[in-house]
């Protein structure tokens, strides 16, 4: 049974026709890259599956309990949208750390106000979590003290401690600049060699093609090419997707 089942998930900003029915499934311990043009739709989609926003049609399935159908579910009382968040730990790419507390804090915030443990056990399951993404010696430091890349795996540190079935990654190297971008993208590898399920958007063609288990390729609000990294980066099919990718190189190549 698949951890996540998407179907035909649609979703519209005014006129504006922004995913155009997304159906795909990500089995326990797959990384799944999704790739794209900025404005294809990437981040919409993992804003759809962390409930910041509504689709207006399709269904997703957790585990194989549907929590959210455009029918049934239109309505759901914020309760339940905290509680479908719970499925999703999403790191964002402006990592969106609380600035007035330390690294300790905000990762032990959630867990308390969930009452995840009791104090000392939350603590503790803190400061495992910055020891894994190697800041041990910034556990009482802030965000200002902090480069890009050390608020950036804080957010990971973060995003983990409520144990989510699924974690998300929207651009998480987008800010960054190439040294920092490599300590992030270290991280996030560890963390797929530990089978961790993931949905990456990610536009570093290199790090999506070696960590993934499956690719998805958006254009235009639709999934215009789905397979292997293989499939998708050495035979795709889509014109449009051999066309984001000679782009790419040529970009790099610069």
């Amino acid at each position: 049974m698949p951890v996540l089942e998407v179907k035909n998930i649609k979703k519209s900003f005014g006129k504006t026709d922004v995913l155009k029915g997304i159906s795909f499934s990500l089995e326990k311990g797959e990384v799944l890259s999704i790739i794209g043009s900025s404005g294809s739709g990437k981040t919409t989609l993992l804003r759809c599956l962390n409930f910041l926003e509504t689709a207006d049609e399709g269904t997703i399935c957790v585990n194989g309990k549907e929590i959210f159908d455009s029918v049934s579910h239109k309505n759901l009382t914020e309760n339940e949208i905290r509680d479908n968040r719970l499925h999703f730990g999403l790191v964002f790419q402006s990592f969106n750390l609380f600035p007035q507390y330390s690294v300790l804090k905000n990762i032990t915030l959630a867990p308390t106000l969930l009452k995840r443990g009791t104090p000392e056990e939350i603590e503790e399951e803190a400061k495992g979590l910055i020891e894994r993404v190697g800041l041990s010696d910034k556990t009482e430091n802030y965000p200002c003290q902090l480069s890009g890349g050390q608020q950036q795996r804080v957010a990971i540190a973060r995003a983990l401690a409520l144990k989510p079935d699924i974690l998300c990654f929207d651009e998480p190297t987008s800010a960054l600049d190439p040294e920092l971008t490599g300590e992030v993208l270290r991280v996030v590898r560890d963390l797929a060699n530990e089978n961790r399920t993931m949905i990456v958007v990610t536009h570093e063609m290199e790090f999506a093609k070696s960590v993934s288990d499956k690719v998805i390729f958006m254009a235009d609000g639709v999934i215009e090419e789905y397979g292997t990294p293989q499939e998708v980066f050495l035979n795709p099919k889509s014109p449009k997707t051999r066309s984001f990718l000679k782009k790419d190189i040529e970009t790099n190549a610069e």
